[in-house]
């Protein structure tokens, strides 16, 4: 991809008062003029500044600092499709405050990939990220972008399952007459309880409060641990001994 023509270049900045300058066309005319208004109406509530620029093979560079007067209570989604990712952010000083750097990479991440963007939309992408923004800063921060998207909650239950399978077959009787081998459980706990409890329960509560899925993960490390604890080869404490 050809370098954008220049790094300061007010000439593109447009002559009225707006929120967003959408060089790429990313929006159309509707969508536009309905996240300006947006965009206006929570800068008034809150005071927090959101922008959005979008650029391809022009950008006005440092130009918009002055004409947004951008500060430290300034957002400024920068849309480019030509890097990897489609999504960058100027952020203020006083906005990591409330949202910190890793809020902004797992913002980056989520919404600005090419596969989401290739799925939904360069439109989408934007108006995603800025709406989990304007959830945070209204919510008085967050250390993670909200919601729970498919594939990161699959992740969770298998690790949820693979966490209760560690667990079920460290509790399989290793002495005669015994039920529970509950020293073996709290020896590999560190191992099943980071599993089910740091990434399988932990990333559900942090990004929402909706109770399916983590009722879902509970389930599936308790039916995980079953099945290991019930495998027949592993069930009997003379299978061993015989061998």
């Amino acid at each position: 991809m050809a370098p954008a023509h220049a790094y300061d270049n007010p000439e593109l900045l447009p002559e009225e008062e707006t929120a967003i300058i959408d060089l790429a066309k990313s929006l159309t005319p509707r969508q536009e003029e309905d996240l300006n208004a947006r965009i206006s109406d929570f800068e008034t509530e809150t005071g927090w500044k959101l922008r959005v620029l979008t650029q391809y093979d022009r950008t006005p560079g440092r130009a918009v600092k002055d004409f947004w007067g951008l500060d430290d209570r300034s957002v400024m989604l920068v849309a480019d499709p030509r890097g990897g990712n489609l999504l960058n952010f100027s952020v203020g000083d006083a906005v990591y405050d409330l949202l910190p750097r890793t809020f902004w990479i797992e913002l980056q991440t989520r919404y600005g990939n090419q596969f989401f963007v290739r799925e939904n939309g360069e439109d989408n992408s934007i108006m995603s990220a800025l709406e989990s923004i304007e959830t945070c800063l209204r919510q008085g921060g967050c250390n993670v972008v909200p919601g729970l998207p498919q594939e990161q909650w699959v992740l969770t239950l298998i690790t949820s399952i693979v966490g209760g399978v560690v667990c079920g077959f460290a509790a399989h009787p290793r002495k005669p007459g015994q039920i529970l081998a509950w020293q073996w459980v709290l020896i590999f706990s560190p191992l099943w309880g980071i599993l089910f409890l740091a990434f399988g329960i932990g990333p559900v509560v942090t990004r929402t409060s909706d109770w399916l899925p983590l009722t879902r993960n509970v389930a599936g490390f308790f039916i995980g641990a079953l099945v290991a604890y019930l495998t027949p080869s592993f069930n009997s404490p003379s299978s061993t001994s015989e061998t």
